[in-house]
């Protein structure tokens, strides 16, 4: 039987490939982005809670009111945006299926997506799957800033779509205010749309605010706003997300995300939707992480790594340019089998493979995994 792959050129993850080298080498693992602390007891109780009231046949496709109620109510409170829960809020099973889902209803055969290098690994396959065309502007070493006169220069005729990702995975960066500006210069005359990934909303650090497609009503008009309860509620595993979008959009977006899951767990919307009461657990998350971040640059502070600036997120960039003068993916690898802690190099963020001499550490880890990882770091 022959089979015509429709992505010929994409193996497994990079994340799969160096967890699984951390199993078995017997690794600390600060590649793959997850925590290895546990979630909330009250979160998990609340799951329980309403499986045992009898919440476990289908949410409806939007998800359950309730928790759209809360996610109109907190972007209402911290961005200014109002969103009708009714028809501008869908929950997804994940961010990765809201920006699949956005993709696939916006993106038709030829049409071009600028996406920005080093550039989150699902963004290229779910513009070729849609018959798309990507089109790469790297962001700028070292500090990962957007050059806006280059993505003036992409944009086509054929341009539909820009992808941007803020907090930025893998890199730490942020948009400010005057990326922001930058941005609805440029798109202002045009019929460009956009997906903004905002999956670290909540990581954000040194005081600054994030901002928000929402928080702009001109971008908002013409944006998909994806976030995800995993990264806020340390619940990677539990795979729900939501989109945010005008109601144009939102009809296109709930006829794919109908028929690529339907509906997400019923009980842990539910549960959602009663924590997001408390919002000191989201609010409280820039000083939460900016204390592991603070801890990680501190104790690799003797060693021969040297940090770039990280404004967000859980991860944190160090160049190992000091050290040697090995591709990334293979120091990544040697440093997993020979020192015993996984990392993520960033080449594979590329589609040229552009190597910095960089890996990307995850820092949302207990404070004892930490400093077993650094003592190990500080050794090399």
């Amino acid at each position: 039987m022959k089979i015509s792959s429709k992505l010929p050129n994409v193996g497994v993850t990079i994340f799969t490939v160096m967890s699984k080298l951390a199993n078995d080498a017997g690794a600390i693992n600060l590649s793959q982005g997850f925590p290895d602390f546990d979630v909330s007891l009250e979160l998990r109780e609340l799951v329980t809670k309403y499986m045992a009231l009898g919440h476990n046949q289908y949410a409806s496709m939007q998800g359950v009111p309730s928790l759209r109620q809360r996610i109109a109510e907190k972007t209402k409170e911290l961005y200014g945006a109002s969103y009708d829960p009714d028809t501008e809020i869908i929950v997804t099973s994940g961010a990765t299926e809201a920006i699949f889902s956005a993709i696939s209803c916006v993106v038709n055969r030829g049409d071009e997506v600028i996406l920005f290098e080093p550039a989150y690994d699902a963004y290229a396959p779910d513009v070729l799957l849609a018959g798309g065309v990507p089109v790469y502007v790297q962001l700028k070493y070292p500090d990962y800033h957007v050059d806006w006169n280059q993505v003036k220069d992409a944009i086509t005729k054929k341009t539909r779509l820009l992808i941007l990702n803020s907090p930025h995975n893998p890199t730490g960066a942020i948009l400010g205010s005057g990326d922001m500006k930058a941005l609805k210069d440029i798109v202002a005359d045009t019929d460009v749309l956009i997906i903004s990934d905002e999956v670290y909303e909540h990581i954000i650090f040194d005081g600054q605010r994030h901002e928000s497609m929402a928080r702009y009503p001109e971008l908002a008009a013409r944006s998909f706003v994806v976030s995800s309860f995993g990264k806020t509620y340390h619940t990677t595993g539990w795979k729900l997300g939501y989109c945010l979008a005008p109601k144009q959009l939102s009809v296109e977006f709930q006829k794919v995300h109908q028929f690529v899951t339907f509906a997400s767990h019923t009980p842990t919307q539910l549960a959602y939707a009663e924590f997001m009461e408390k919002k000191e657990k989201y609010l409280t998350l820039p000083v939460f992480y900016q204390g592991k971040r603070d801890m990680f640059l501190s104790l690799i502070k003797d060693s021969r790594f040297r940090p770039l600036p990280c404004k967000g997120t859980y991860f944190q960039m160090l160049s190992y340019e000091a050290i040697t003068d090995e591709k990334d993916i293979d120091f990544a690898k040697r440093l997993t089998t020979e020192y015993k802690v996984a990392a993520i190099p960033p080449s594979v963020f590329y589609i040229g493979g552009d190597d910095h001499k960089v890996l990307r550490f995850c820092f949302a880890k207990k404070d004892e995994t930490l400093a077993k990882a650094t003592e190990k770091l500080c050794k090399i």
